[in-house]
């Protein structure tokens, strides 16, 4: 991420504002995080994909919200969220790979459709049937990288 951005995100606190390291709230994001990974699987067993997606994407969201605040960052802004952990990655503050960022914001493995775009689709629009394959990728990538951010707050 360019400076420009993280200046950007901080220059209003309703996107991004630097507070002390809460690991309280970071550990609280990452069991909202996991709660919705099993809302996730519970809702695609149940024939309700677009809410499996929504649930996928947020899963993944509060994982990177637990990274900020065990680094000292509290967003309300998803653009700002994931542009930080970009920031923490390429600082060599967390020990992410970048791969799993960008899986989140434009996810090529999804013929194109990035899991915030889907979620969005989804949650916005009227459709309710996701094509099983990409559904299925969007959950395991979700757990994958929840499960990963999880073993990197606990070191």
């Amino acid at each position: 991420m360019q400076r420009s951005r993280l200046d950007w995100c901080l220059s209003k606190e309703d996107r991004l504002r630097r507070i002390r390291p809460d690991e309280e709230r970071s550990m609280e994001h990452i069991n909202k995080a996991k709660h919705n990974l099993l809302a996730a699987d519970y809702n695609a067993k149940g024939g309700f994909d677009d809410w499996a997606v929504s649930q996928s994407y947020y899963a993944m969201y509060h994982s990177l919200l637990a990274v900020l605040y065990k680094n000292g960052f509290e967003s309300k802004n998803h653009e700002c969220t994931i542009s930080a952990v970009e920031h923490l990655i390429r600082a060599k503050k967390i020990d992410l790979d970048m791969k799993d960022i960008i899986f989140i914001r434009t996810a090529e493995q999804m013929k194109f459709k990035d899991a915030k775009s889907l979620r969005e689709e989804f949650q916005y629009g009227t459709k309710t049937d996701v094509n099983k394959e990409i559904l299925d990728n969007l959950i395991s990538k979700a757990k994958e990288i929840v499960e990963k951010i999880e073993l990197i707050l606990n070191m």
